[in-house]
């Protein structure tokens, strides 16, 4: 890599630090770093593949890619929603892993300044929290921030 690709590089991460995407997932607001954010899609067809837990839906192709898709309701054993003309899918990429994750609605991309992030608790009815990266304050507001790496993982 040469010193001009460092430096863009560099310059390209700086001004995703501290930005959120939030989204919605039943009634509470959440947030994924931008930088694992590849793009959001309207729903599409899934294509249902057996033997893959009950959140993993199935792939999508986008763009010749086929990417494999987890409802984020489910996965946080939310009760199931119908998918409306509001429901999204978030692609995400990190460590060279797609993953679309489907979400009621997307909201905006947010500026949380790490001061403003207050680490997540440890347990919570006895779970270990382990997909929750900090608890982003806006005012009064607070948006749950995911561990992206963790939930593709999972």
């Amino acid at each position: 890599m040469s010193e001009e690709e460092i430096t863009g590089q560099a310059e390209h991460e700086d001004t995703q630090k501290d930005k959120y995407l939030t989204f919605c997932l039943a009634e509470e607001d959440y947030g994924l770093d931008i930088g694992d954010v590849i793009e959001i899609i309207g729903v599409q067809r899934i294509t249902q593949i057996p033997d893959l837990p009950p959140y993993i839906k199935g792939v999508i192709n986008l763009r010749g890619q086929v990417i494999p898709v987890m409802d984020m309701r489910l996965r946080f054993q939310l009760p199931p929603q119908k998918y409306d003309q509001r429901t999204c899918i978030v692609v995400t990429e990190v460590a060279g892993l797609s993953m679309g994750l489907v979400v009621d609605r997307v909201n905006e991309v947010v500026d949380i300044p790490e001061s403003q992030v207050e680490p997540p608790a440890t347990q919570t009815a006895g779970h270990a929290n382990s997909y929750v990266k900090g608890l982003g304050k806006i005012g009064e507001n607070i948006r749950i921030l995911l561990d992206t790496e963790k939930i593709l993982a999972a």
